[in-house]
């Protein structure tokens, strides 16, 4: 993967390609953007087919640390999107690789967490425990749904002992099939709140994820795909990556238009079949206004106006370089209430 210096970005990015053809890897988030708990993504599988088929290298990209990436690739290919464990890098791989630079070699190190902080672990050569009787050197934090009150304990002692403390990430919630749950971003604000301790963080946006995913891709022109702003966003962001948002997870419409400079995405899409298409030039029509694909926005005395017809995201497009422009000028959002209520709903 070639790093280059983020990009300060006030209208969204244009590509005379399909992205397919732009980009040689697609570094895919999962939650939210292929599955959604046991379930894909309406339009994900043909998608992601259409994809790997136009010579697209898939690698799935996940803060979730609770799963080994042989699991994730085996449910990946239950849901018909074939995968190999290799595809696969997640949070824990990072926290783990963390973790082995800070203690010897073959030290214990105390789990809170499932199989796949165990796993990556035990891939550097580290002993996972689960109580502090058992002696750890550190402590490794990540989402579980078995993680309970005495999980949070166990940490909160070792923590207070001194032992440094590693979290796999800090996202506050994870969509679930059900709906939006806590992530592991709650259950580290429980240790946080207990001991005072801030913990190092690896996932998505901070750079041990950046470089576990480099290491493990080896990606020339990767795009970055995901449904969130501040770890997927912005993750591309400091890595110096362009991204793809899809609105089938955690993002909403309002959030985008109020997002700073390192949650703006390069591109929008409804879902992954963006990645199949080439996305259209936003063109500025003068005094603040722009226009795509049959619609025209603006910001008149602060507040988003939206004229025309067309597509939902080509609606998205011209109010994001509206609001964006705005925001950088003035040094806030624009109201946007007015115009997102003209929004055609989802295609």
């Amino acid at each position: 993967m070639t790093e280059n210096a983020a990009v300060v970005r006030s209208v969204p990015g244009a590509s005379a390609q399909a992205l397919t053809e732009a980009y040689d890897t697609a570094l895919l988030d999962l939650d939210g953007v292929v599955y959604a708990g046991p379930h894909a993504i309406v339009h994900a599988v043909e998608s992601l087919e259409r994809a790997r088929a136009a010579g697209m290298r898939l690698a799935y990209v996940t803060n979730n640390a609770s799963r080994p990436p042989r699991v994730v690739a085996e449910h990946l290919t239950e849901l018909g999107v074939p995968a190999d464990p290799a595809d696969v890098i997640n949070s824990a791989q990072a926290a783990a690789r963390l973790v082995a630079e800070k203690v010897p070699a073959g030290s214990r190190v105390l789990v809170v967490g499932g199989a796949g902080l165990v796993e990556a672990l035990e891939e550097r050569g580290l002993v996972p425990v689960r109580s502090l009787e058992d002696g750890p050197a550190a402590v490794v934090q990540g989402y579980d749904p078995s993680v309970g009150w005495a999980d949070l304990a166990e940490a909160s002692y070792a923590v207070g002992r001194g032992l440094p403390w590693v979290a796999s990430n800090t996202d506050l919630s994870i969509p679930t099939a059900r709906g939006v749950a806590p992530g592991n971003g709650t259950l580290v604000a429980a240790v946080r709140a207990a001991t005072g301790v801030e913990p190092e963080v690896a996932g998505k946006p901070l750079p041990p994820m950046h470089r576990e995913t480099v290491l493990r891709t080896g990606a020339k022109r990767p795009l970055v795909v995901g449904d969130r702003l501040d770890t997927d966003i912005e993750g591309a962001f400091n890595g110096g990556v362009d991204s793809l948002l899809v609105f089938t997870g955690i993002a909403t419409p309002e959030q985008v238009l109020a997002a700073p400079v390192r949650h703006r995405p390069t591109y929008l899409a409804e879902d992954l079949r963006g990645l199949l298409e080439a996305q259209p030039e936003v063109a500025a029509l003068g005094g603040g206004r722009f226009g795509c694909g049959g619609w025209t926005a603006g910001a008149e005395g602060g507040v988003l106006v939206l004229d025309g017809a067309g597509g939902r995201i080509d609606a998205l497009r011209a109010l994001c370089a509206a609001a964006w422009t705005w925001a950088d000028g003035h040094g806030a959002a624009p109201e946007s209430a007015k115009a997102l209520a003209g929004l055609p709903a989802a295609g």
